[in-house]
């Protein structure tokens, strides 16, 4: 592995969108008590749930720290590859590396600056910085060449069609405790450079107090190019609606990067999920992490799902919903299975199965 002195749009090479075909898929073990309740074995049950429905379809990794590498290997099957590995959370989405692809099948990596979704200013732990190291690891470890890029950026931030379109949110990739120095004009030109992409979409905001400062992945995906999906509520008294209508008119008339029109797939959200008392009480306090209260609600959403090889590994919540967004989700891909999973668990961490899982995409050489 080793850093290369330019950029991936100067070098020929693009990110796939996640619909397109994979090596293999990348986890971490969840662990941290200030975050992941009663020591996080309910999480562990619910990644490893994720993990084996993913390793249906193409090879899955999960890092381990020291302390937890017998018992993730005992919990996982087989056809997992456990490696021990340290880092500070399990959110591999966004501190992983973000890989690209170039004509011949090459695959290099772009390494991010990572700062815990925005440092000291609002950022949800401290420190952060073995989950800044992640990206490199990973890119090492499967022996991919790697570009630095010049700007903190989480890779929950940005959804691709792989054919130059991106979406993301101002809410999150303009919030000031990202990149304060950069202007949204020079963001856009570091995405353009990184991702060899031609055309932003900016959504305004995120999902409802989601603590990412509104990550896309959570709100609005490519289903394959030319579609996406988007997190969408009827009740207008619940703030969610806002927020999906604004996303769903700058959708309706933005062509993408191809000059094509979007179809739209609004898939209805659960019921507004609150965390209870009693998760709230496995969750132990520390100074500087983000605390799990009684009544906080969570940011739930069917859009944060993992599109493996030939399959969809989705959330779902124990909610009246669920039932219509795997439905909806069969129809909308009907050349993959859909595999939905409780989440709750997952969700209980500020996240889901999207967010706890980074695609390694197909390497031909």
């Amino acid at each position: 592995m080793k850093y290369i002195e330019s950029n991936p749009k100067d070098d020929g090479f693009r990110m796939p969108g996640e619909f397109e075909s994979h090596d293999g898929c990348w986890m971490l073990w969840p662990e941290r008590t200030d975050n992941w309740r009663n020591g996080g074995k309910p999480a562990q049950k619910a990644f490893t749930d994720v993990a084996k429905a993913i390793s249906r379809y193409e090879k899955v990794t999960v890092g381990v720290s020291a302390a937890q590498y017998n018992h993730a290997r005992h919990l996982l099957p087989p056809q997992v590859r456990v490696i021990e590995i340290s880092y500070n959370d399990s959110w591999v989405r966004d501190c992983g590396p973000t890989c690209v692809i170039n004509e011949k099948g090459d695959v290099r990596g772009v390494d991010w600056d990572f700062n815990a979704w925005g440092g000291l200013d609002g950022g949800l732990y401290f420190p952060w910085d073995l989950d800044d190291l992640v990206a490199k690891k990973i890119c090492d470890i499967e022996n991919i060449d790697v570009y630095k890029a010049p700007m903190v950026l989480e890779g929950g931030s940005v959804h691709v069609d792989g054919q130059g379109t991106l979406i993301t949110t101002e809410e999150c990739l303009l919030n000031p405790n990202r990149n304060p120095n950069l202007s949204k004009a020079e963001i856009e030109e570091v995405l353009i450079n990184f991702l060899n992409i031609r055309k932003i979409i900016w959504l305004p905001d995120g999902v409802y107090l989601d603590e990412t400062n509104g990550h896309v992945d959570n709100l609005c995906c490519f289903a394959r190019p030319g579609e996406v999906i988007l997190s969408w509520t009827e009740d207008k008294s619940d703030p969610q609606y806002a927020r999906s209508s604004a996303a769903k008119e700058i959708l309706e008339t933005t062509d993408d990067a191809m000059g094509r029109k979007l179809k739209i797939h609004c898939l209805d959200q659960p019921d507004p999920v609150f965390i209870s008392k009693e998760e709230s009480e496995g969750v132990d306090t520390a100074e500087g992490t983000l605390p799990r209260l009684p009544g906080d609600r969570l940011a739930a959403s069917y859009v944060n799902f993992y599109i493996a090889n030939y399959g969809i590994v989705m959330p779902v919540f124990g909610d009246p919903h669920d039932k219509d967004a795997v439905e909806k989700m069969k129809k909308i891909f009907p050349e993959r299975e859909i595999i939905p999973i409780p989440a709750r668990e997952i969700l209980l961490g500020g996240g889901n199965i999207h967010c706890i899982t980074q695609q390694i995409p197909l390497r031909k050489n």
